[in-house]
C-alpha cells in the first residue's frame, strides 16, 4: 500500500525571524520532510489580535512564489479596514489576490462576532469570488477569532445564508463541538475521552455541504486521537470535506503532538480502520481541489 504524502491545509511561514515563535520556510520545509508533507498553504495574519507581527499579503505572496514548489497560499482581509463599514464590497480585493495567487482566505483572527455585519460583508464577498475561508474562533474576552456561542448558532447562521461559500472549521472552540457532551465550560478547551452521539460538527456537516473540517493543531487532532473508533468513522463518514493539517507556526512544534496527525491518518489506512479513498481525500485530495482547480 502505498502511503501519501500530505497537503497541509494550515501552516504559517515567516519572511524573517523575529524571535523563536517565527518560522522561515526552510524551516517547515525541514518539518515536512519529516513527516512527509509535500506542500503547505500558508495563512496570512493580517489581524492584530494574537499577533505581535502581522503579516500583508504581498508578504505571504512573495514566500510562495519563492518556494512555489512547496507552498501555496491564502490571502487575508481584516473585515474592518475600509473605515470599518458594513457595507464595504470587498470582492475587488479578493480578485486582485485570487490574481496573484491567492486560493482561499484566512485564517481569519479579527475578535468579531460570526454574524457582524462587517463580517458578513466579507463572507458575501468569499462566497461571490469563490474563495474558502479558514476560521479561528475566539472569545469576547481578549482574544482572537470570531465569535460564536455555545452551539455555534452564528456559525450556522453563516452556513445558511451563504451556501456556496466553503467554510474550513478550525481551532479549540469549533473541535471541541465534536462530542454531544461539550458544555459552555469545556468548549474552551481540548476535551479528553470518548466522543458521545450528538455532537453538533456532525450535525452541522450533514445538514451543510458548506461546513469543511481543518484538522490542524492539537484541536484537530484532540478531535480524533481523544476516541479513535469514533475518529474512524467520523473520518469515512465526511471523508469528502475534512482536510490534514498541522498550522506549525514556530521550530519547536516539531516536538507538538499535532503532527501526529499524518501517522495517525497513516496507521488508520494500514490497519484498514478508513478506507484507502477516505486517506486520499483527506491526505491530500480536498486540498488539490481548492488549490488546483
Amino acid at each position: 500500500m502505498e502511503l501519501l504524502k500530505k497537503i497541509d491545509i494550515h501552516v504559517h511561514g515567516y519572511r524573517y525571524a523575529y524571535d523563536d515563535n517565527h518560522i522561515l520556510p526552510e524551516q517547515i520545509c525541514e518539518i515536512y520532510d519529516k513527516i512527509g508533507v509535500e506542500r503547505g498553504v500558508l495563512m496570512t495574519v493580517s489581524s492584530p489580535e494574537g499577533a505581535l507581527y502581522t503579516q500583508t499579503n504581498e508578504d505571504v505572496a512573495y514566500i510562495a512564489k519563492k518556494h512555489s514548489e512547496r507552498f501555496s497560499w491564502f490571502c487575508n482581509i481584516d473585515p474592518r479596514i475600509d473605515n470599518n463599514y458594513p457595507g464595504t464590497d470587498f470582492t475587488f480585493l479578493l480578485e486582485h489576490y485570487k490574481a496573484l495567487g491567492a486560493r482561499g482566505v484566512g485564517e481569519i483572527t479579527a475578535n468579531l462576532y460570526f454574524d457582524d455585519p462587517r463580517v458578513m460583508s466579507l463572507f458575501r464577498a468569499c462566497e461571490a469570488c469563490d474563495m474558502p475561508v479558514i476560521f479561528h474562533m475566539g472569545n469576547s474576552d481578549g482574544d482572537y477569532g470570531l465569535i460564536d456561542g455555545f452551539g455555534l448558532p452564528k456559525l450556522e447562521k453563516v452556513l445558511k445564508a451563504f451556501p456556496r461559500l466553503k467554510l474550513l472549521g478550525h481551532s479549540q472552540r469549533f473541535w471541541s463541538h465534536i462530542s454531544g457532551d461539550v458544555n459552555e465550560v469545556t468548549m474552551h478547551g481540548w476535551p479528553e475521552g470518548k466522543v458521545t452521539d450528538g455532537g453538533r460538527i456532525s450535525e452541522l456537516m450533514r445538514k451543510y455541504p458548506n461546513l469543511y473540517g481543518d484538522l490542524s493543531a492539537f484541536s484537530g487532532y484532540n478531535a480524533l486521537a481523544r476516541d479513535p473508533e469514533f475518529a474512524y468513522t467520523f473520518l469515512e463518514e465526511f471523508s469528502d470535506r475534512l482536510l490534514f493539517g498541522t498550522d506549525v507556526s514556530s521550530p519547536i512544534h516539531i516536538d507538538r503532538p499535532m503532527l501526529k496527525l499524518a501517522s495517525f491518518l497513516d496507521e488508520a489506512v494500514i490497519n484498514g480502520r478508513i478506507s484507502y479513498g477516505a486517506y486520499k481525500s483527506i491526505s491530500r485530495g480536498n486540498a488539490e481541489k481548492i488549490l488546483f482547480k
